[in-house]
């Protein structure tokens, strides 16, 4: 049922909210008034624009909303001043973190490293991160200050290791700059346009280029696609140069709470970077979210943990051989998975206990069994219809080795917990047969070996700060323990053609020891990708050349 505001509330509210009729509405208004709000409707009979209007909003408001209609309440308003005196009685004075879920900010993280990205993209729960690219962006040329983009570890640079460690940084950046032409060459070269095949962007027909060539359109199409497809394969072959240290940008947006988690860590850290990057952190949401942040600080607990636990690690584990493993090991399972799956797909669906209902699944017959969970995964028409929550009841552990680069690009999925180990140079490296084929393994050996002996130098004083040196073709470990409706996404999204066949090849094995151990379930995947790709990003790069020449005015 639709409100009804006189006149001069109608006038009142209208710059605040994107309709006052509708029962189903948007807020444009401050963060931290629209948490308050939220937090006061759940404790209030009256409609949230009823509330707004009563207690929160003021004439410095009303003064405010005539420029530009829509624009949010000044951190001045009245609205912003009762709502931030809500979170300090509410939030601050009883401790209600829920209420800091109810708002957020956008944080820009410019000219960070790798190392600090890494920590940053780790917040997994209520933090979004978006990464600038290495496939889409180059690195070889300096930046503003006439060296190449790498970060200039304050403890490093003030030990007697800083002239190998700048040393190393620039080689690192110099071979990378060297080559990132000739690779493009060698990748144009060794796959010519007259010879890729792929479909065509608006039919999905197959299409050559000396098809394309017949329309000026298509034409053009195909060569624009092609030309940015060598360039990000090129790109991330010579990614393998880049350290740890490599500048990048993060952008960020998060709820309060998570926020206030983010920067007790960043503060709690023995890295100087992330440190470095709490407080400038903290000022800018103090002027976004002050209300969310205010508790945010170091935390002692952390900083102890973190400390007794390495020592720990280092006490009762070091002087042990490494065990060779292959690249993707499954650690553990649950056996009964597959009763368990079954047992949640029926369960909305009864009126029996969990427990009942388990029973009752371990004696359906085989070809029952197979009804229920293909009734259940249905006919999905694409990677976007997404199975239910029944498959959250399968959990897998993998114990992960790949280089780093791979690393960086599976590390940002969020509903799963993993764990990685310090960067180092202890595993060896990856090579990408490009590397060998265009004539540049000398070199590459040599930025390796040279890495992995500043490493080792500077490890023996500052092991914390010897990961910025550390190249990406090196090899990292970790761990990821993640429910088959997670692995499903992960698989299905990271074995795309247009994928890093570094990371695809990490997800079909992991995919490869689900169907060892649960062949029924890992049915469920079922636009998982088994193929391997030559300029695999084809055909993404044409759909994306397409979608530019449509919203390109034409002249």
């Amino acid at each position: 049922m639709s409100e009804a505001f006189s006149p001069a509330d109608t006038h009142k509210l209208a710059p605040f909210f994107t309709s006052l009729t509708e029962p189903i509405f948007g807020l444009k208004l401050p963060q931290e008034v629209a948490g308050a709000l939220f937090s006061r409707y759940s404790r209030s009979s009256k409609s949230l624009r009823q509330i707004f209007l009563d207690e929160f909003l003021g004439q410095a408001d009303l003064q405010h909303s005539q420029f530009g209609g829509g624009a949010a309440p000044s951190d001045n308003s009245q609205a912003i001043q009762k709502a931030r005196a809500f979170y300090d009685r509410v939030l601050v004075g009883y401790g209600d973190d829920s209420v800091a879920q109810l708002g957020g900010a956008h944080i820009a993280c410019e000219g960070i490293s790798n190392v600090a990205a890494k920590i940053l993209e780790d917040a997994r729960i209520g933090i979004a991160p978006l990464e600038k690219s290495t496939r889409y962006v180059r690195f070889d040329t300096p930046g503003p200050d006439g060296d190449y983009l790498f970060y200039k570890e304050p403890t490093i640079m003030s030990s007697p290791h800083r002239t190998a460690y700048l040393t190393c940084m620039r080689h690192l950046f110099e071979t990378y700059a060297a080559q990132i032409e000739p690779m493009i060459a060698f990748v144009r070269d060794s796959l010519p346009i007259d010879t890729v095949e792929w479909k065509h962007p608006q039919t999905g027909d197959p299409l050559t280029y000396a098809n394309a060539q017949k329309d000026e359109t298509l034409r053009k199409w195909a060569e624009g696609a092609y030309r940015s497809t060598v360039r990000a394969q090129a790109c991330d072959i010579l990614r393998s140069y880049l350290p740890a240290a490599t500048l990048t940008n993060v952008g960020l947006f998060g709820v309060g709470q998570a926020f206030e988690h983010l920067l007790n860590k960043l503060y709690s850290l023995h890295i100087a970077e992330a440190r470095g990057i709490a407080e400038p952190m903290h000022s800018a949401l103090n002027l976004l979210i002050p209300s969310f942040v205010k508790r945010a600080q170091r935390s002692e607990y952390l900083v102890q943990t973190t400390a007794d636990s390495r020592a720990l690690a280092q006490t009762l584990l070091d002087g042990y051989a490494v065990q060779s493993t292959g690249p993707v090991s499954l650690i553990d399972y649950d056996r009964h998975a597959e009763d368990q799956v079954l047992a949640a797909i029926l369960y909305p669906n009864a009126r029996l206990p969990l427990g009942q209902v388990r029973s009752l699944v371990k004696k359906l017959q085989a070809e029952q069994r197979e009804q229920v969970f293909d009734a259940y995964i249905g006919q999905r028409r694409h990677r976007r219809d997404k199975p239910g929550r029944a498959l959250e009841h399968a959990y897998y552990t993998f114990d992960i080795i790949g280089n780093l680069g791979l690393y960086r690009d599976l590390q940002r999925h969020r509903i799963l917990t993993q764990e990685r180990q310090d960067f180092t140079t202890a595993h060896g490296y990856d090579t990408p047969p490009e590397i060998e084929q265009a004539g540049f393994q000398a070199s590459f050996t040599d930025c390796m070996e040279r890495a992995a002996a500043v490493y080792e130098q500077i490890s023996a004083d500052l092991p914390s700060e010897a990961q910025y040196i550390v190249p990406f073709a090196y090899r990292v470990r970790w761990y990821m323990k993640l429910n088959l409706r997670e692995a499903i996404h992960l698989g299905e999204l990271r074995t795309l053609p247009q994928g890093h066949p570094d990371y695809r090849f990490i997800i079909q094995e992991m995919w490869r020891l689900i169907g060892e151990v649960h062949p029924t379930l890992a049915r469920s995947a079922t636009f998982l990708d088994w193929q391997t790709y030559r300029l695999g990003r084809l055909q993404a790069e044409m759909r994306t050349e397409y979608k530019k020449s449509r919203l390109t005015p034409a002249t």
